[in-house]
């Protein structure tokens, strides 16, 4: 059975349109509070809890108090948390004992998109069960529980602290962060007044960017997905590095002090080149997206690559299947299951500069190992029910380019799992070959469907 409204990384969309609406979101509260119910198994008088975390968007009020009468109606009790980063949300879920974990967020899009991510008690992303049987909760009719039954809320005032701590109990007791000058972008999002205060506490001295939330600008020309401005802070006040988030502090990218940029699979790299030093790493879990180059540095360690499809949970899961303690993705969300249940842009940081303190070494000379091989992505814009697979103008087109990549390359088309989009993306040895092959495959996806 197909799933009707949640993606890869839970329920998103455009603000006022379906399914982030107030009334169905709503909804969504009462059908998630209903299956806690009924799977909790609880005992006469006891209320299932959950928590609600969002990030600095606008809209977030408003769904929080969708959400929040919608898990009362079901008789469940809500605890608030307001503005904190996804992976906090998971930790604080699993710290408190609750039943689940509610994140009202749209990662790095722009402001007026937002939507709801789930996370079970023990700090993970739901199982598709789960979610399937929210799903078929809400073609239900919405009710409401007994006065006496329905669910209370209250605040949760020492969230922040909390997460602070658990964050710096990641990082090694002998090590600090004294002498390091740190430029941290909080996306003007839900790390901002959490992510500073970390790296400050560990003795880094911090240069702030984008953490001043208007709830108009998130990631706007700030943060992981524009790190511009990151780099240019970097460079103007001489930082040794800087660090940037995305709107929901679960994405990481970095910069070393001469302003070159470190994406998700060079910081992972880092991450398992160093505990590799000391522990065995049978193998690290990326995506179908992460580079060649990554895979192949990774192997002169010893070290297998698994490719798991795009999005963090199914990384997660490819990490639990084979009982990997690392995984990633290009993208900037790293996982160290050996450190948090989920991605943590943070702690994720904490890791790499963890490696870089006990070898003495930069980001560069720590990933001088590693080449990125030429990759080019291009979105096409595709209609809903448009099947790409079986077209042969476009099979023809893969064919020629893999033809022409001659084995020292890779071609992947894919849909994005949240937007109307197919991802076309070419990656081999010489950029201009892979550009002009992406160029290729991208203009006959735009011709099958008369673009």
């Amino acid at each position: 059975m197909g799933r009707k409204y949640f993606g890869t990384d839970g329920v998103r969309g455009r603000v006022g349109q379906m399914p982030v609406t107030p009334d169905f979101i709503m909804r969504l509260g009462y059908a998630a509070g209903a299956t806690l119910v009924a799977r909790e198994g609880l005992r006469a008088n006891e209320r299932p809890a959950v928590l609600i975390g969002k990030d600095t968007r606008i809209s977030g009020y408003m769904l929080e108090a969708a959400l929040e009468a919608g898990f009362s109606a079901a008789g469940v009790d809500v605890m608030l948390c307001g503005p904190m980063p996804t992976p906090a949300v998971a930790y604080l879920t699993r710290a408190l004992r609750l039943q689940a974990g509610v994140v009202i967020s749209a990662s790095h899009n722009p402001y007026d998109d937002n939507g709801i991510k789930f996370f079970s008690a023990q700090g993970t992303k739901l199982p598709d069960a789960v979610e399937l049987d929210i799903e078929a909760r809400l073609e239900e009719s919405m009710t409401c529980m007994d006065s006496a039954r329905l669910g209370k809320a209250r605040r949760v005032d020492d969230a922040a602290g909390r997460y602070i701590e658990f964050c710096k109990s990641t990082f090694p007791n002998d090590f600090d962060l004294r002498g390091l000058k740190i430029v941290v972008d909080s996306a003007h999002g839900a790390a901002y007044h959490v992510a500073p205060n970390v790296f400050h506490e560990l003795g880094a001295e911090i240069v702030g960017v984008g953490d001043t939330p208007n709830g108009l600008n998130i990631n706007l020309e700030v943060g992981a997905t524009a790190p511009a401005a990151l780099r240019r802070t970097v460079l103007e006040t001489h930082a040794d590095c800087g660090i940037a988030l995305d709107g929901d502090g679960d994405r990481l990218v970095m910069v070393d002090s001469a302003g070159t940029l470190y994406d998700g699979d060079q910081l992972l790299y880092v991450i398992a080149r160093h505990r590799a030093r000391s522990q065995a790493v049978p193998g690290v879990a990326g995506t179908l997206m992460s580079n060649l180059g990554f895979e192949h540095a990774l192997g002169r360690l010893g070290i297998a690559l698994g490719r798991a499809s795009v999005g963090d949970r199914y990384v997660l899961e490819m990490m639990q299947d084979k009982g990997w303690q690392l995984g990633g993705e290009n993208s900037g969300h790293i996982i160290c299951l050996d450190r948090h249940t989920t991605g943590d842009g943070i702690i994720a940081a904490l890791q790499v500069l963890a490696a870089l303190r006990s070898a003495n070494e930069t980001l560069a000379e720590a990933s001088s190992d590693m080449t990125l091989y030429p990759q080019k992505l291009i979105n096409v814009k595709m209609p809903a029910g448009f099947d790409w697979a079986a077209d042969a103008g476009i099979k023809a087109a893969v064919q020629a380019a893999e033809a022409t990549l001659d084995g020292k390359g890779r071609v992947l088309l894919r849909p994005s799992g949240t937007e109307p989009l197919l991802r076309v993306m070419v990656e081999g040895r010489e950029s201009a070959v892979v550009l002009g092959q992406a160029e290729a495959i991208a203009g006959a996806v735009r011709q099958a469907f008369g673009a």
